[in-house]
């Protein structure tokens, strides 16, 4: 017979472990719970010749109560520990972030946290019949809170680059704002591949490439999307009407429409459009007829 104490003071893990067991798939198993002068203990024997299945079973079970029932707190420890000088609420964001980065990866970090926890629980219970889950939680799961902490320092890069982004999107509103219209109209033609200005007049506007006089540039390493964000700063038009020729709108066409909020026109079928649906257009700037955005 094998048999197995586990030892807490946390009523949720108890009623959560009791709950486990009374549903585990597995015959000649019987347990109890008694409560001694420090800890409830959840008493565990198995009856059965498959020793290493009722480990792996109890294991399993183990895995899931630290996933499923420690895992905020842990993550919350480990984001007061290591940016303690975030506030409380940044803390949260910095939390959500954490399991949205688990859920957009969610088989392949389950997996790998359910299976550093397994070989953990498995070996130690292989050599112990006594287990208390707040010091082991606390103490021997270095490898797991190790892979915990690598979300949070990765949660914690996306807050500092989201909050960056959200601050340099409010500088250039407040320029914005606080400046006079420099045209009334101004046309972006924009593809996955390519984009160009153009005038009210429908004319091909240059670019401003000059680093020197630029406004603002989102990165050392100037793209096209800079030279025509700062030609846009530097004109200041009304209204900006962005063709998209093929459908596509990434980053760069959320950034103008939060920087410009309602000067911001996208358009999908209009002449300009049609007319520059064929890439080869692209390479021919010119002016082009007028259009209903005249």
């Amino acid at each position: 017979m094998k048999s197995l104490c586990i030892k807490t003071n946390n009523s949720d893990l108890l009623n959560y472990l009791l709950n486990e067991l009374k549903n585990i798939e597995l015959k000649n198993i019987y347990f109890s719970e008694n409560e001694f002068k420090i800890y409830k203990n959840v008493i565990i024997h198995y009856c059965g010749e498959d020793d290493a299945l009722f480990l792996s079973k109890i294991s399993s079970i183990l895995c899931l109560l630290v996933i499923d029932e420690l895992e905020d707190t842990l993550l919350k420890r480990l984001i007061l520990q290591n940016y303690f000088y975030f506030s409380a609420t940044e803390r949260e964001q910095i939390l959500s972030s954490c399991f949205d980065r688990m859920v957009e990866d969610f088989s392949h970090l389950f997996d790998k946290k359910f299976n550093i926890l397994y070989d953990i629980f498995y070996n130690f219970l292989s050599s112990h019949t006594s287990l208390v889950l707040s010091g082991f939680v606390n103490f021997r799961l270095k490898p797991y809170l190790s892979l915990l902490d690598e979300i949070v320092n990765s949660a914690v890069n996306y807050f500092v680059i989201e909050k960056e982004y959200l601050e340099f999107i409010s500088l250039l509103k407040l320029y914005i704002n606080s400046q006079s219209y420099g045209c009334q109209m101004v046309h972006l033609i924009f593809s996955s591949n390519d984009s160009m200005l153009l005038d009210e007049n429908k004319n091909l506007i240059e670019v401003n490439n000059d680093i020197f006089k630029a406004k603002i540039l989102s990165d050392i390493t100037f793209s096209l999307n800079d030279y025509i964000l700062n030609s846009l700063l530097t004109l200041l038009p009304k209204k900006i009407y962005i063709h998209l020729i093929d459908g596509y709108v990434d980053e760069f066409i959320d950034t103008l429409q939060l920087v410009f909020e309602n000067r911001v026109h996208l358009c999908t079928d209009c002449n300009i459009c049609e007319l520059y649906k064929n890439s080869s257009n692209f390479l021919n700037r010119k002016k082009i007829p007028q259009t209903e955005h005249s």
